[in-house]
């Protein structure tokens, strides 16, 4: 059995800094348990300290419950959004959406599709996805709201529905390979010339 991190379970002082070895091992420790196929109904704090080699003590100081940590551990699979150079709207949805569904993490192939029937099935569940997504929907919408504004797109395009047109196809291809006529290194361009023929001004 690994050694328990007995340091962090220790009371702190005012201004003590938390413990970085213990929240990584919390954090892996909450997306090897989902990767290896534990639901996050199913996914309890006794077993995510057991794996982490910390008592539950020291998780409950750090995060308030389960979903807040599920929420930061799936924040860190996924990585930060990717930042725009702002050269152009075309060069730069294709910065976002050569990202969309990849992670360098071979965690996340396992990780994501078992979350879409959780998602279904459960509130929770899809307020969990939504806070984890809406950075990166933010920022494709802050791309596409400046090209309105410089004229590289329609004035009355509407936003939400091309966001949900450019990742769509994306997250259909890597998560389920619905298209195999379709060549993944060629994809994201294709989308992008897609959507924007029918978002460029008249």
């Amino acid at each position: 059995m690994d050694r328990m991190i007995t340091a962090a379970d220790a009371p702190r002082s005012p201004g003590r800094p938390r413990s970085v070895r213990a929240d990584e091992a919390i954090v892996e420790a909450t997306l090897d348990l989902i990767s290896e196929g534990t639901s996050i109904e199913a996914l309890s704090i006794e077993a995510i300290a057991g794996r982490a080699g910390v008592g539950k003590a020291t998780i409950y100081r750090r995060w308030p419950g389960k979903d807040a940590l599920v929420i930061d551990a799936l924040r860190k699979l996924k990585g930060p959004p990717p930042v725009p150079r702002g050269e152009s709207v075309r060069a730069d949805l294709l910065t976002l959406l050569v990202t969309v569904g990849r992670t360098p993490d071979e965690r996340a192939a396992r990780v994501m599709p078992c979350l879409i029937p959780e998602i279904n099935r459960s509130a929770d569940r899809m307020r969990i996805w939504q806070e984890i997504t809406a950075p990166r929907r933010q920022v494709m919408r802050e791309v596409l709201q400046r090209g309105m504004v410089t004229g590289e797109l329609r004035a009355d395009l509407d936003v939400e529905v091309t966001i949900g047109l450019l990742t769509g196809p994306m997250l259909m291809h890597r998560m389920l390979g619905w298209e195999p006529e379709v060549a993944e290194q060629t994809l994201a361009e294709r989308v992008v010339d897609t959507v924007l023929a029918g978002a460029a001004p008249a």
